[in-house]
Order: structure tokens, then C-alpha cells, then sequence
């Protein structure tokens, strides 16, 4: 079964962490060993792993996509306006396969799944889907 999220997001770029919502979702499921996928169908917005424990990592990396990709740049053509949502949302990623071990994620101490928008704010979808083995 997949399963669908919305996330409302409140600002242009912000990192969310959904780790308890996949992580119920896998004790729903009942999967004792396999993979999750956490997928984003949005081509501003995507997926990533990162530190979970210090709020400062988020604002750090939302700071430096800024930095690389700026919101305005006199080269930028997409019509939209909101061409570095698209560079940063292609830079994270669409989606994240956690594995499953004994009925829970495999994720590093510090490590926490979010779901990362870059065109806010929006009322966003997000699918998580299990495979056993």
C-alpha cells in the first residue's frame, strides 16, 4: 500500500521533518525487513536525510542553497520566477530508500528524513511505500 502525507509548508524554503510519520507508517505496515521509499512528486520541493539534532544544520544548508542558487539572477528565464526552487529541489532530490531492520529505520544517530521545500508556501503531497525482503 502507499501511502500519501500533505504537508502545509509556511515559508518559501524550509526543512521539515516527517521521520515519525515514515516510521509509523512502517509499524502500520508491519514490514520487519525491506526498504522504504519516501518520494516527493513536486519539482520544487524534494527529499533528504540530514542531522535531526541541531536546528542550526537547517538553517546552515537553507542558507547556502541561497547562496548558490539565488532567487534572482539576471540569466534566469524559466517564466515562473522560480527557477532556484527547481536548481535546489534537483540539487536534494526527489526521493530516499531507508532500509528496514527489525521493524525500524536504519538511520544514523542524528539523522532525520525531511522533506525540503523551495517555492512556499504550499500545500504539498509526499508518498511513502514499503518493499519486503
Amino acid at each position: 500500500m502507499v501511502k500519501q502525507i500533505t504537508i502545509q509548508t509556511n515559508g518559501r524554503d524550509e526543512m521539515i521533518d516527517i521521520t515519525n510519520q515514515v516510521e509509523a507508517y512502517v509499524k502500520e505496515q508491519g514490514v520487519q525487513e525491506g526498504i522504504v521509499y519516501v518520494y516527493c512528486p513536486h519539482t520544487t520541493a524534494g527529499i533528504t536525510i540530514n542531522e535531526n539534532a541541531d536546528p542550526d544544520v537547517k538553517h546552515d544548508m537553507l542558507m547556502r542553497f541561497d547562496e548558490v542558487y539565488p532567487w534572482e539572477h539576471p540569466k534566469y528565464r524559466h517564466a515562473e520566477g522560480n527557477t532556484a526552487s527547481h536548481l535546489k529541489a534537483s540539487t536534494v532530490g526527489s526521493s530516499q530508500p531507508v532500509i528496514i531492520q527489525n521493524g525500524n529505520l536504519i538511520l544514523g544517530t542524528w539523522q532525520g528524513i525531511y522533506f525540503c521545500e523551495f517555492d512556499g508556501p504550499r500545500t504539498r503531497k509526499c508518498y511513502f511505500k514499503t518493499i519486503e525482503g
